[in-house]
């Protein structure tokens, strides 16, 4: 009976994947140590999570998805140069208006951010390449979603009830974007995921994905719960008003 460490990939414990792994912890102790510094003592637990988690989420979008993209739109090598191209993760034909160059993370050579991409190809290759879906909604990820949720962390420290459309919104469009992310691999049978072992399946597309799924939802129950205690509030003070 194999082990739970021979259930994982050869490579698990290379360099480049222990940096990836550490730079997304990093991400998130610098969400937690902005919390501290930003928001009061009287902060709700609830808000003062979805403060961390906002911050951690705008982090991923501007630092990691940002090299993402930068390496869909500037990172390329010729096809002529590579042996055999059908290896190489697919680019979208004619992509920038180009036919004979492959683009993405595949063709950033020894760049950190380029390797940490091609950590997580190894469980979904789409990311190695140019894929039309995951491009079109990384820009809308990077330079909508990321600064939406800095809005939010804004709201959240000043106390703006307003914020709750905010993150209702930001929730909203991190759910859609999980489904338009994994709903093509559901009716490709998974063609271009690999979850041949526990860390390609439950940590890179599991667990990693599932935080945009669980925490959305939560950032949504929580902003619809103060909505409807305002509304309450408001109802309890015209009624009181008209007894008078």
């Amino acid at each position: 009976m194999s082990s739970f460490i021979d259930s994982l990939p050869p490579d698990v414990f290379d360099q480049t994947t222990l940096i990836s792994l550490a730079s997304t912890v990093a991400i998130l102790a610098v969400a937690y140590i902005g919390s501290l510094a930003t928001l009061p003592v009287s902060t709700p637990a609830s808000y003062r999570g979805l403060f961390i988690w906002h911050a951690f989420d705008a982090l991923i979008h501007f630092i990691l998805e940002g090299s993402f993209l930068y390496h869909c739109l500037f990172s390329w090598i010729p096809l002529s140069s590579v042996k055999n191209p059908l290896a190489l993760a697919p680019t979208a034909h004619n992509f920038l208006g180009y036919t004979n160059r492959a683009y993405g993370p595949q063709a950033g050579g020894d760049n950190p951010f380029a390797q940490l991409w091609m950590v997580y190809a190894k469980a979904d290759k789409r990311w190695a390449g140019a894929d039309l879906a995951v491009i079109s909604l990384e820009l809308l990820t990077v330079f909508v979603v990321g600064p939406l949720a800095c809005l939010v962390c804004y709201g959240i420290a000043k106390k703006d009830p307003r914020t709750n459309i905010v993150m209702i919104i930001v929730a909203t469009m991190e759910l859609y974007g999980g489904f338009i992310t994994f709903c093509p691999e559901w009716l490709t049978q998974n063609y271009n995921l690999d979850a041949s072992n526990f860390m390609y399946k439950w940590v890179y597309l599991v667990f990693f994905n599932m935080l945009w799924v669980f925490i959305p939802i939560y950032a949504i129950w929580v902003a619809v719960k103060d909505i409807n205690d305002a509304f309450v509030v408001r109802s309890n003070v015209k009624a009181v008003n008209k007894t008078k």
